[in-house]
This record gives structure tokens, C-alpha cells and sequence, in this order.
């Protein structure tokens, strides 16, 4: 009877334990073989029944915890996303792939990109530039399709990203 009644007080621990973890809480399941032997002694068994939960030891541990940890979790810090400067990052890729065509003497369709100014100008055709607007910028839309630069060698993916970020980002004078 005596090994009955510490497997039924393992068991409950362990169910107890999974209940709570489950609910997210964490029990200290401590196993009943190191808890402290009963003061009194057990009555001897007189029927060969399961036991029932009256006739549990009274000392089993109420330290349990009935409530999950109140602290509100911690948000990760927000990851610091890299601004686009239209001088350090735009106007090099346009100087490099786009002013042969834009910039010298003879200019395709009216379009300049010297400049901030020019480039926002747009062509004989309209702006160029939608700043915030990627679907409606014409600039992107042809770098993108690999439709610009007609002649040279076209722009790598990093770049096409860096000018889109730009004009995603408002097309700043930065």
C-alpha cells in the first residue's frame, strides 16, 4: 500500500506539473522519494482498492505557483534601417550607367540626370520620379525590366535596390 500511495503522489505531481507547464506556468515537480518521510505512520492496508485522494499525505508542497509571471515581455529593439542618401548612393550609379546618355550633349528624350533637380524635372515624356511611388516611377520600372541603360552594361540587383529604396523612401535630397 505504502509503494501505492507514492506513485499515485509521483504521478499527480507529474500531472500537475505538465498541467501547469502547459498552461504557463512551471511547477516544481519535486519527485516523492526525496520528499520528507510522513510524521505519522500509514495505517495498514486493509483492502487491496486503489486509494483514494483522502488518504494523501497532508505535507505535500503548496508552493506551487497558481498564477503566470505578471512582467510583460521585453520587445526586441527595432532594427535600424540604412537611409539611402541620394549623394552617396544614387547619384554614383546614375553618373557611372545613365549620364552618357542623360547628360551630355545630346540628350535622350529630354531627360537630364546631372542633377536632384533634373532628375526630378523628368523627360519630355513626364516625371521620371513618383518619390514614394516605385509602381509608378517610370525609372525604376525601366532599370527594373532591364530596359536602361540602352547602351553600356546594365545595372547589377544592389543597385536597382538602391534606387528603388530611394524613391520608396520619398526620393530625398539627402
Amino acid at each position: 500500500m505504502k509503494f501505492n500511495k507514492i506513485n499515485l503522489v509521483l504521478t499527480l505531481s507529474l500531472i500537475a506539473g505538465i498541467l501547469l507547464s502547459g498552461c504557463g506556468t512551471q511547477a516544481a515537480v519535486t519527485p516523492a522519494a526525496t520528499q520528507a518521510p510522513p510524521t505519522q505512520p500509514l495505517p495498514a492496508p486493509t483492502e487491496t482498492t486503489a486509494p483514494t485522494p483522502t488518504d494523501l499525505p497532508t505535507d505535500t508542497p503548496t508552493d506551487m505557483p497558481t498564477e503566470p509571471p505578471t512582467e510583460a515581455p521585453t520587445e526586441a529593439p527595432a532594427a535600424e534601417v540604412p537611409t539611402v542618401s541620394f549623394a552617396n548612393d544614387v547619384i554614383p550609379i546614375i553618373e557611372s550607367r545613365c549620364v552618357n546618355c542623360h547628360g551630355g550633349r545630346s540628350v535622350e528624350e529630354g531627360l537630364l540626370m546631372r542633377s536632384y533637380d533634373e532628375i526630378l524635372a523628368g523627360s519630355d515624356n513626364g516625371p521620371v520620379i513618383v518619390p514614394g511611388d516605385v509602381t509608378q516611377s517610370l525609372l525604376v520600372e525601366l532599370i527594373t525590366a532591364q530596359k536602361m541603360p540602352k547602351k553600356g552594361p546594365k545595372l547589377t540587383p544592389p543597385q536597382i535596390q538602391v534606387i528603388t529604396e530611394w524613391v520608396a523612401a520619398g526620393a530625398p535630397n539627402n
